[in-house]
Protein backbone atom coordinates (compact mmCIF):
# COMPACT_ATOMS: atom_id res chain seq x y z
CA UNK A 1 0.00 0.00 0.00
CA UNK A 2 1.27 3.45 -0.97
CA UNK A 3 -0.32 6.46 0.74
CA UNK A 4 0.28 10.18 0.34
CA UNK A 5 -0.40 11.83 3.70
CA UNK A 6 -1.10 15.59 3.74
CA UNK A 7 -1.01 17.14 7.22
CA UNK A 8 -2.22 20.65 8.02
CA UNK A 9 -0.20 21.51 11.12
CA UNK A 10 -2.37 24.53 11.95
CA UNK A 11 -5.68 22.61 12.04
CA UNK A 12 -7.63 21.80 15.18
CA UNK A 13 -5.90 21.46 18.53
CA UNK A 14 -2.51 20.20 17.39
CA UNK A 15 -3.16 16.59 18.32
CA UNK A 16 -0.96 13.76 17.04
CA UNK A 17 -3.60 11.14 16.21
CA UNK A 18 -2.50 11.13 12.57
CA UNK A 19 0.83 9.58 13.62
CA UNK A 20 -0.98 6.86 15.57
CA UNK A 21 -2.97 6.20 12.40
CA UNK A 22 0.20 5.88 10.33
CA UNK A 23 1.80 3.51 12.80
CA UNK A 24 -1.32 1.30 12.78
CA UNK A 25 -2.13 1.48 9.05
CA UNK A 26 1.21 0.55 7.52
CA UNK A 27 2.62 -2.97 7.28
CA UNK A 28 5.94 -4.37 6.08
CA UNK A 29 6.79 -3.13 2.59
CA UNK A 30 4.23 -0.30 2.56
CA UNK A 31 5.18 3.21 1.53
CA UNK A 32 4.22 6.61 2.97
CA UNK A 33 4.98 10.08 1.70
CA UNK A 34 4.18 12.82 4.22
CA UNK A 35 3.74 16.45 3.21
CA UNK A 36 3.11 19.28 5.63
CA UNK A 37 1.30 22.58 5.24
CA UNK A 38 0.15 25.36 7.53
CA UNK A 39 -2.50 26.33 4.99
CA UNK A 40 -0.27 28.62 2.93
CA UNK A 41 0.93 26.10 0.34
CA UNK A 42 -1.09 25.70 -2.84
CA UNK A 43 -2.99 22.39 -2.49
CA UNK A 44 -2.23 21.58 -6.14
CA UNK A 45 1.49 21.32 -5.39
CA UNK A 46 0.83 18.98 -2.47
CA UNK A 47 -0.99 16.42 -4.62
CA UNK A 48 0.58 16.94 -8.05
CA UNK A 49 1.80 13.32 -8.13
CA UNK A 50 -1.17 11.78 -6.33
CA UNK A 51 -1.77 9.28 -9.13
CA UNK A 52 1.37 7.42 -7.98
CA UNK A 53 -0.34 6.52 -4.70
CA UNK A 54 -3.23 4.23 -3.83
CA UNK A 55 -4.94 7.01 -1.89
CA UNK A 56 -4.44 10.43 -0.33
CA UNK A 57 -4.96 10.85 3.42
CA UNK A 58 -5.78 14.44 4.39
CA UNK A 59 -5.33 15.34 8.05
CA UNK A 60 -6.90 18.69 8.76
CA UNK A 61 -10.14 20.57 9.01
CA UNK A 62 -13.00 20.58 6.54
CA UNK A 63 -11.48 23.43 4.54
CA UNK A 64 -8.21 21.57 4.03
CA UNK A 65 -10.00 18.38 3.00
CA UNK A 66 -12.25 20.32 0.61
CA UNK A 67 -9.26 22.00 -1.05
CA UNK A 68 -7.46 18.71 -1.67
CA UNK A 69 -10.65 16.95 -2.79
CA UNK A 70 -11.29 19.75 -5.28
CA UNK A 71 -7.77 19.44 -6.70
CA UNK A 72 -8.38 15.72 -7.20
CA UNK A 73 -11.94 16.12 -8.52
CA UNK A 74 -12.74 13.70 -11.31
CA UNK A 75 -9.45 11.79 -11.08
CA UNK A 76 -10.84 8.76 -9.27
CA UNK A 77 -8.05 8.97 -6.68
CA UNK A 78 -9.47 8.00 -3.27
CA UNK A 79 -9.29 10.54 -0.45
CA UNK A 80 -9.39 9.52 3.20
CA UNK A 81 -10.55 12.50 5.30
CA UNK A 82 -8.73 12.26 8.64
CA UNK A 83 -10.68 14.36 11.19
CA UNK A 84 -8.16 16.76 12.74
CA UNK A 85 -10.02 20.08 12.61
CA UNK A 86 -12.35 21.92 14.95
CA UNK A 87 -15.72 20.69 13.70
CA UNK A 88 -14.88 17.78 11.34
CA UNK A 89 -18.29 17.95 9.68
CA UNK A 90 -17.34 15.87 6.66
CA UNK A 91 -16.24 13.01 8.92
CA UNK A 92 -19.51 13.30 10.81
CA UNK A 93 -21.60 13.23 7.64
CA UNK A 94 -19.60 10.24 6.35
CA UNK A 95 -20.20 8.38 9.65
CA UNK A 96 -16.47 8.02 10.19
CA UNK A 97 -14.92 6.72 13.40
CA UNK A 98 -12.51 9.01 15.24
CA UNK A 99 -10.25 6.35 16.74
CA UNK A 100 -7.00 5.97 14.74
CA UNK A 101 -7.11 2.16 14.75
CA UNK A 102 -10.57 2.15 13.16
CA UNK A 103 -9.51 4.69 10.53
CA UNK A 104 -6.44 2.57 9.80
CA UNK A 105 -8.77 -0.38 9.16
CA UNK A 106 -10.70 1.79 6.70
CA UNK A 107 -7.47 2.55 4.86
CA UNK A 108 -6.63 -1.14 4.55
CA UNK A 109 -10.17 -2.07 3.43
CA UNK A 110 -10.21 0.78 0.87
CA UNK A 111 -14.00 0.86 0.42
CA UNK A 112 -14.88 3.87 -1.72
CA UNK A 113 -17.92 5.84 -2.81
CA UNK A 114 -18.17 8.79 -5.19
CA UNK A 115 -19.80 11.98 -3.89
CA UNK A 116 -20.74 15.34 -5.33
CA UNK A 117 -18.71 18.40 -4.45
CA UNK A 118 -19.48 22.04 -5.11
CA UNK A 119 -17.54 24.66 -7.02
CA UNK A 120 -18.00 28.36 -6.35
CA UNK A 121 -16.75 31.07 -8.69
CA UNK A 122 -16.14 34.59 -7.36
CA UNK A 123 -14.82 36.68 -10.20
CA UNK A 124 -11.89 34.69 -11.63
CA UNK A 125 -11.37 32.66 -8.42
CA UNK A 126 -12.67 29.07 -8.20
CA UNK A 127 -13.00 27.19 -4.90
CA UNK A 128 -14.28 23.70 -4.11
CA UNK A 129 -16.38 22.69 -1.12
CA UNK A 130 -17.59 19.37 0.23
CA UNK A 131 -20.23 20.22 2.82
CA UNK A 132 -21.77 23.63 2.24
CA UNK A 133 -21.01 27.16 1.15
CA UNK A 134 -22.94 30.31 1.71
CA UNK A 135 -23.21 34.05 1.78
CA UNK A 136 -24.51 36.18 4.62
CA UNK A 137 -25.22 35.19 8.20
CA UNK A 138 -23.43 31.83 8.09
CA UNK A 139 -20.27 33.48 6.72
CA UNK A 140 -20.42 36.14 9.44
CA UNK A 141 -20.63 33.39 12.07
CA UNK A 142 -17.60 31.60 10.61
CA UNK A 143 -15.62 34.84 10.66
CA UNK A 144 -16.60 35.77 14.23
CA UNK A 145 -15.84 32.24 15.48
CA UNK A 146 -12.21 32.28 14.29
CA UNK A 147 -10.65 33.81 17.44
CA UNK A 148 -12.35 31.25 19.73
CA UNK A 149 -12.08 28.02 17.72
CA UNK A 150 -8.91 26.79 19.43
CA UNK A 151 -10.34 27.49 22.88
CA UNK A 152 -14.01 26.54 22.50
CA UNK A 153 -14.03 24.06 19.63
CA UNK A 154 -17.44 23.70 17.90
CA UNK A 155 -19.10 25.83 20.60
CA UNK A 156 -17.30 28.85 19.11
CA UNK A 157 -19.81 28.88 16.25
CA UNK A 158 -22.78 29.09 18.60
CA UNK A 159 -21.10 31.80 20.62
CA UNK A 160 -20.59 33.77 17.42
CA UNK A 161 -24.26 33.34 16.49
CA UNK A 162 -25.49 34.51 19.90
CA UNK A 163 -23.32 37.62 19.86
CA UNK A 164 -24.64 38.71 16.44
CA UNK A 165 -28.45 38.85 16.86
CA UNK A 166 -28.97 41.46 14.10
CA UNK A 167 -26.95 40.34 11.06
CA UNK A 168 -27.02 42.28 7.81
CA UNK A 169 -30.10 41.85 5.64
CA UNK A 170 -29.91 42.19 1.86
CA UNK A 171 -32.05 42.14 -1.26
CA UNK A 172 -31.31 38.79 -2.90
CA UNK A 173 -31.43 37.79 -6.54
CA UNK A 174 -30.99 34.02 -6.85
CA UNK A 175 -30.75 32.37 -10.27
CA UNK A 176 -31.31 28.60 -10.08
CA UNK A 177 -30.94 26.59 -13.28
CA UNK A 178 -32.20 29.50 -15.37
CA UNK A 179 -35.03 30.59 -13.07
CA UNK A 180 -34.77 33.83 -11.08
CA UNK A 181 -36.04 34.42 -7.54
CA UNK A 182 -35.99 37.82 -5.88
CA UNK A 183 -36.43 38.13 -2.13
CA UNK A 184 -34.90 39.63 1.01
CA UNK A 185 -33.07 37.84 3.77
CA UNK A 186 -30.00 37.23 5.87
CA UNK A 187 -28.27 34.96 3.39
CA UNK A 188 -28.19 31.88 1.19
CA UNK A 189 -26.62 28.49 1.93
CA UNK A 190 -25.77 25.80 -0.64
CA UNK A 191 -25.94 22.43 1.08
CA UNK A 192 -24.26 19.26 -0.18
CA UNK A 193 -23.98 17.36 3.13
CA UNK A 194 -26.59 18.57 5.62
CA UNK A 195 -25.29 17.89 9.14
CA UNK A 196 -23.58 20.69 11.04
CA UNK A 197 -22.25 20.76 14.61
CA UNK A 198 -23.81 18.41 17.16
CA UNK A 199 -25.38 16.28 14.40
CA UNK A 200 -27.98 18.95 13.56
CA UNK A 201 -29.23 18.70 9.95
CA UNK A 202 -29.81 21.94 8.04
CA UNK A 203 -32.27 20.21 5.70
CA UNK A 204 -34.27 17.02 6.03
CA UNK A 205 -32.73 14.52 3.62
CA UNK A 206 -29.99 16.13 1.59
CA UNK A 207 -28.13 13.67 -0.63
CA UNK A 208 -24.54 14.32 -1.63
CA UNK A 209 -24.91 11.86 -4.51
CA UNK A 210 -27.83 13.25 -6.53
CA UNK A 211 -26.16 16.05 -8.49
CA UNK A 212 -28.16 18.81 -6.76
CA UNK A 213 -27.70 21.40 -4.02
CA UNK A 214 -30.27 22.10 -1.36
CA UNK A 215 -30.45 25.89 -1.52
CA UNK A 216 -31.45 27.35 1.84
CA UNK A 217 -32.69 30.94 1.78
CA UNK A 218 -32.66 32.63 5.21
CA UNK A 219 -35.75 34.82 4.88
CA UNK A 220 -35.79 35.92 8.53
CA UNK A 221 -35.62 39.57 9.55
CA UNK A 222 -33.14 38.80 12.35
CA UNK A 223 -31.41 35.91 14.10
CA UNK A 224 -34.22 35.56 16.67
CA UNK A 225 -36.65 34.55 13.93
CA UNK A 226 -34.35 31.64 13.03
CA UNK A 227 -34.69 30.04 16.49
CA UNK A 228 -37.86 28.01 15.62
CA UNK A 229 -36.10 26.63 12.53
CA UNK A 230 -33.08 25.71 14.66
CA UNK A 231 -35.31 23.89 17.16
CA UNK A 232 -37.04 22.05 14.32
CA UNK A 233 -33.65 21.02 12.93
CA UNK A 234 -32.62 19.50 16.26
CA UNK A 235 -35.77 17.34 16.20
CA UNK A 236 -34.72 15.88 12.84
CA UNK A 237 -32.17 13.79 14.74
CA UNK A 238 -35.11 11.85 16.21
CA UNK A 239 -36.72 11.35 12.81
CA UNK A 240 -39.64 13.71 13.47
CA UNK A 241 -38.72 16.09 10.62
CA UNK A 242 -40.98 19.02 11.55
CA UNK A 243 -41.44 22.02 9.27
CA UNK A 244 -38.72 24.67 9.40
CA UNK A 245 -41.39 27.38 9.36
CA UNK A 246 -41.45 30.56 7.29
CA UNK A 247 -38.00 31.82 8.30
CA UNK A 248 -36.22 29.62 5.77
CA UNK A 249 -37.06 28.31 2.31
CA UNK A 250 -35.40 25.26 0.77
CA UNK A 251 -35.01 25.05 -3.01
CA UNK A 252 -33.02 22.65 -5.19
CA UNK A 253 -30.76 23.11 -8.17
CA UNK A 254 -27.54 22.27 -9.98
CA UNK A 255 -26.29 25.73 -10.98
CA UNK A 256 -26.82 28.76 -8.76
CA UNK A 257 -25.96 32.45 -8.94
CA UNK A 258 -26.36 34.69 -5.87
CA UNK A 259 -26.42 38.49 -6.05
CA UNK A 260 -26.98 40.58 -2.91
CA UNK A 261 -27.52 44.27 -2.29
CA UNK A 262 -25.70 45.22 -0.14
CA UNK A 263 -23.07 42.51 -0.85
CA UNK A 264 -22.71 39.65 1.65
CA UNK A 265 -19.55 37.86 2.87
CA UNK A 266 -18.88 34.31 1.66
CA UNK A 267 -17.72 31.11 3.38
CA UNK A 268 -17.05 27.54 2.27
CA UNK A 269 -16.83 24.53 4.59
CA UNK A 270 -16.28 26.76 7.60
CA UNK A 271 -13.62 28.94 5.95
CA UNK A 272 -14.58 32.63 5.76
CA UNK A 273 -13.30 34.46 2.69
CA UNK A 274 -12.26 38.07 2.25
CA UNK A 275 -14.64 38.19 -0.69
CA UNK A 276 -18.28 39.09 -1.15
CA UNK A 277 -21.17 38.33 -3.48
CA UNK A 278 -21.94 37.92 -6.30
CA UNK A 279 -20.89 34.32 -6.85
CA UNK A 280 -21.81 31.36 -9.00
CA UNK A 281 -21.88 27.73 -7.86
CA UNK A 282 -22.05 24.42 -9.70
CA UNK A 283 -22.41 20.82 -8.56
CA UNK A 284 -19.54 18.59 -9.72
CA UNK A 285 -21.48 15.36 -9.75
CA UNK A 286 -19.67 12.31 -8.36
CA UNK A 287 -16.33 14.14 -8.59
CA UNK A 288 -14.92 13.21 -5.16
CA UNK A 289 -14.02 9.63 -4.29
CA UNK A 290 -13.89 9.12 -0.51
CA UNK A 291 -12.75 6.11 1.47
CA UNK A 292 -15.70 5.32 3.72
CA UNK A 293 -16.75 3.18 6.65
CA UNK A 294 -19.09 0.21 6.50
CA UNK A 295 -21.80 2.43 8.02
CA UNK A 296 -21.42 4.93 5.19
CA UNK A 297 -21.62 2.15 2.62
CA UNK A 298 -24.93 1.07 4.12
CA UNK A 299 -26.33 4.60 4.20
CA UNK A 300 -25.08 6.08 0.94
CA UNK A 301 -24.85 3.31 -1.59
CA UNK A 302 -23.46 0.04 -2.91
CA UNK A 303 -19.93 -1.06 -2.13
CA UNK A 304 -18.91 -1.52 -5.76
CA UNK A 305 -19.99 1.28 -8.11
CA UNK A 306 -17.92 0.15 -11.03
Amino acid sequence: MKLLVVINTSAGFGENAIYDFMRLAFADGDEACVRYTDGATDPASLVSDADYFDAVVVSGGDGTIASVSYELAGTGIPVLPFPAGTANLLASNLLMPYEPRSIATMARDMNVLDFDIGQIEIGSKKIGFSIMAGAGYDAAIMHDALPSKKRLGPAAYFQAAITNPKPQKSKLTINIDGQTIQTEGLGVMLVNFSKIQFEIPITHKTSARDGLFDIVVLRAENAIELIPAFIAATLDRDGNMPSRGDSIEVLRGREVEVIADPPLPIQYDGEPLKLTTPFRATVLEGAARFIVSDEALDQYGPKDED
